[in-house]
């Protein structure tokens, strides 16, 4: 149950999209840029997450989407101490990885800076 990324957690609003560039935080974990944005809790959804990756930097679809997936289910996986952050500060997150990389990442890798991101994302909501 702990390890989903249902529907209800992606982020796919437009408007909450462009707000998050344009007012939210952002820090880099390189190869990740990661934007959020820490609201009051209003739905039972905690963590909202999205991730991207620059066209420019890779040309062909095939390998934006193998680093997008690489990127989902690292943040999958380890979502779980970010959740629980979240829910004892009553908080809710808007969250989105940018992959800023110029080449092809090894899956250890992506997991490696993931758990380097999200652990700078919870001293951040703990401050």
């Amino acid at each position: 149950m702990a390890y989903t990324y249902g529907k209800k957690e992606k982020l796919k609003s437009r408007k909450l999209i462009e707000a998050l560039f344009a007012k939210g935080r952002s820090f880099s974990a390189f190869p990740l840029k990661v934007f959020f944005s820490i609201q009051p809790a209003e739905s039972e959804v905690v963590l909202q997450a999205g991730v991207g990756v620059s066209a420019r930097n890779f040309r062909k679809a095939t390998d934006r989407n193998r680093i997008k997936r690489l990127l989902r289910e690292a943040y999958r996986l380890q979502k779980t101490e970010l959740q629980a952050v979240g829910e004892s500060q009553q908080k809710s997150l808007a969250l989105f990885f940018l992959y800023t990389g110029k080449e092809m990442p090894e899956a250890n890798v992506i997991q490696d800076k993931m758990r380097s991101a999200l652990n700078k994302l919870a001293e951040q909501i703990n401050r």
